[in-house]
């Protein structure tokens, strides 16, 4: 597995040590050598790389990377741009409904959510890694605990973040979430399984704005723009 940059590696070093992550690491690199593994071993680690600790207001909290080939790329919920609309998973599609309702962003024609990334969003899943075709087959490998270090370093900072846990797997780290300074907003996950549940209307995107506002801190351009 590539190494994490950025200011996340001081953080993050000392679980470089710990006997779970050389397990998770052993296990991972086998895996690369025998399957076909998501997203591409190079990606595991863009949604640190591409939103810095420092940078961080908002926390999406998605469960383990897509397994249909050509769409994971180590952000939960995004994939590449060249990924024609009628691939982009039915989950994204339903985020992007719930931000039409919510706020009146236009849906665009691409999944592409490096533009969030950008702007401080960290979209995170609970497991970094999955086998093709395989949902949840890298769970319970060492995972939850290197993005557990991930959440609670992010909740010891000393200003205010929005988090939006989506599902199950998401919401069993809310107890970790103790920052006065913090929102936390959950949700049924936006899949179509359970969408109708609880995620349709559940406003995460006006609230988290409206949250950021009030704390005098730039709130987030939720438009994805077309490709």
């Amino acid at each position: 597995m590539p190494g994490v940059m950025n200011d996340w590696l001081p953080v993050l070093e000392p679980e470089f040590k710990k006997p779970y992550y050389k397990e998770l690491y052993n296990f991972v690199k086998k895996e690369y050598k025998e399957r076909v593994i998501y997203p591409p071993a190079k990606d595991i680690f863009n949604c640190l790389h591409f939103t810095p600790l420092s940078k961080v207001k908002v926390v999406i909290l998605g469960q383990d990377p897509y397994h249909n080939p050509n769409q994971a790329h180590g952000l939960a919920f995004s994939v590449l741009p060249e990924v024609p609309w009628n691939e982009v998973p039915p989950s994204l599609k339903n985020i992007y409904k719930e931000i039409s309702d919510d706020i009146g962003c236009r849906v665009p024609n691409n999944g592409y959510l490096k533009k969030w990334a950008d702007e401080g969003v960290l979209l995170l899943n609970t497991v970094l890694t999955v086998r093709q075709g395989a949902a949840n087959s890298h769970q319970g490998r060492g995972w939850e605990n290197f993005t557990d270090r991930i959440v609670s370093a992010v909740n010891a900072l000393d200003r205010p973040i929005v988090y939006m846990l989506w599902g199950r797997n998401a919401r069993s780290k809310a107890w970790m979430l103790d920052n006065p300074r913090s929102l936390v907003l959950e949700a049924a996950h936006p899949s179509p399984l359970s969408a109708n549940k609880g995620f349709f209307g559940c406003r995460h995107f006006s609230k988290c704005n409206a949250f950021l506002k009030e704390a005098c801190v730039e709130p987030i351009d939720w438009q994805i723009e077309d490709v």
